[in-house]
């Protein structure tokens, strides 16, 4: 280093001195009173080296200190750059998939509930406010599966069976009569256990079943069966992430649509399939109509 280059003269003229006190002794051409002189000069001489080597050691400790910092701080800069374009990545990821849901929420079709019916869903919501979301904008009743319905399992608790038949009378009253009803099945993304599977093999079909289980009820309570549908999406239509390992429950859900009805004087029957056993797959699992997307 240069440092260690600067220092190279002073420690020449150091051993020159000393040099020549030596040659001046063996000479005994030099006095007492010079040698004296020259010894306190190579002393002190001595003494500078030390401090100045000394220094030129805490310089290279500091510029080896430097050094390594500089290392680390580019390093950390580096770290930086990366999760800076990581952040820029997952945003533009999220603009584009926010611009996909404001292109998919224009398209849908606004239900326009007619007043009596509208209040008589809000006031049931409001009657079972654990149970059941009231959603006007799309004339849709959110019911928690984890309430409607045991681990696993498709037949409907005792607890929610009140609210079903209190939702029929809502159907069977006034305006309400003139809307179709779709009823659609969600799960999360827990896969099936065992046990489950000889009844229901897939999310799939514990979403269907589920669908399926509601319309019965809703049927045996007086309304038409002509009126509603069954359908299910399985785990493909989650309204939040789901928990890593562990699904989560407000993705485990019913959702009931009133939507403007389709049929053309279609005469009232029987249901003759209200069960789930003898179900085909591609019936149960069917979508619902076009004219309204249930995707939340």
């Amino acid at each position: 280093m240069r440092t260690t280059n600067f220092l190279r003269p002073t420690k020449r003229l150091a051993l020159t001195t000393t040099i020549l006190a030596v040659a001046g002794l063996t000479t005994g051409c030099v006095s007492q009173q010079e040698y004296d002189k020259l010894w306190e000069t190579n002393r002190s001489l001595t003494n500078r080296n030390s401090t100045l080597q000394a220094e030129l050691d805490g310089s290279n400790a500091s510029y080896n200190q430097l050094q390594g910092s500089s290392g680390d701080a580019q390093s950390v800069i580096n770290q930086l750059t990366n999760d800076n374009q990581s952040l820029r990545n997952q945003l533009a990821s999220s603009q584009n998939a926010y611009g996909r849901l404001e292109d998919r929420l224009s398209s849908l079709q606004m239900v326009s509930i007619d007043p009596a019916t509208d209040r008589a869903l809000t006031n049931l919501a409001e009657q079972y406010p654990d149970l059941i979301i009231y959603d006007a904008d799309h004339g849709m009743l959110r019911f928690a599966s984890d309430l409607t319905f045991g681990s696993g399992s498709d037949a409907v608790q005792a607890s929610a069976m009140d609210s079903l038949k209190t939702l029929a009378k809502v159907l069977n009253a006034g305006a309400a009569t003139s809307y179709d009803i779709q009823i659609v099945g969600h799960t999360d993304n827990q896969k099936i256990s065992s046990g489950t599977a000889k009844r229901h093999p897939s999310n799939m079909h514990l979403a269907a079943h589920r669908a399926i289980s509601v319309r019965k009820v809703l049927g045996n309570a007086g309304v038409d069966w002509n009126r509603m549908e069954a359908a299910g999406w399985g785990e493909h239509r989650p309204i939040v992430g789901n928990n890593v390992g562990k699904g989560t429950s407000a993705n485990r859900r019913v959702e009931i649509f009133l939507v403007p009805s389709t049929a053309q004087d279609t005469p009232a029957t029987t249901d003759a399939g209200a069960g789930t056993g003898s179900m085909p797959a591609e019936v149960i699992e069917q979508k619902p109509k076009a004219n309204v997307d249930p995707m939340k």
